[in-house]
């Protein structure tokens, strides 16, 4: 489970610069279209706690079950807005299962640390 904290924490600090670009676009779109949507500003969200997630995982893979917990929080938190909120930003969907699967994952390496 150290190796994939790492890999994890990596990806998703560097999908926070994609999801972050990404998100002002839609959000741009969104105002441009008075559609009433919020996909632009939860995509913003789910990005500074992909920033987040990124860097506790780093810290979480050798640290003990209190950043295991903080990461299941951090991630679900992302995937929870991600999905309830994408609207018409569909590729926010992705964002969101990525911080899911980052979130099961935190779960597995705390049952499979007892």
């Amino acid at each position: 489970m150290k190796t994939w904290k790492l890999v994890s924490g990596i990806l998703s600090i560097i999908l926070f610069v994609f999801v972050a670009f990404q998100s002002c676009a839609a959000g741009v779109g969104n105002a441009l279209a008075e559609n009433g949507e919020s996909g632009g500003s939860a995509g913003i969200i789910v990005a500074v706690l992909l920033l987040a997630g990124g860097i506790v995982s780093i810290c979480a893979r050798k640290g003990g079950r209190g950043l295991n917990i903080a990461l299941i929080v951090i991630f679900g938190i992302g995937a929870v807005v991600g999905f309830t909120m994408a609207g018409s930003f569909a590729d926010l969907n992705i964002w969101a299962g990525w911080c899911l699967i980052n979130a099961v994952l935190a779960v597995v390496s705390i049952v499979k640390q007892k």
